[in-house]
């Protein structure tokens, strides 16, 4: 995309929300779905730091974090229990 057009946008977008208004319902959602992946970051940080004295790692991705987000602290243990099942 041509950089110009990308200014001209930004530039017309922004006055236009801010006379609108910007839309607070997928705000609020998208930000309380970024705040359930940072918990579940950060349990399965915690996870692999006390379970590295046990030889417990479960890696931390995508798919990981997304587990842990939707399920919570028993997608953590499924998780953890999965990596013992499979190894």
């Amino acid at each position: 995309m041509d950089p110009v057009l990308v200014i001209l946008l930004l530039g017309l977008a922004i006055p236009l929300l801010l006379v609108i208004g910007l839309p607070t319902k997928p705000i609020k959602i998208v930000g309380q779905v970024m705040t359930r992946v940072i918990v579940a970051v950060i349990l399965l940080f915690f996870v692999n730091l006390f379970g590295a004295q046990f030889g417990l790692h479960i890696p931390i991705n995508g798919f990981t974090a997304a587990i842990s987000a939707v399920l919570g602290i028993p997608g953590v243990l499924s998780l953890t229990a999965i990596h013992l099942w499979v190894i």
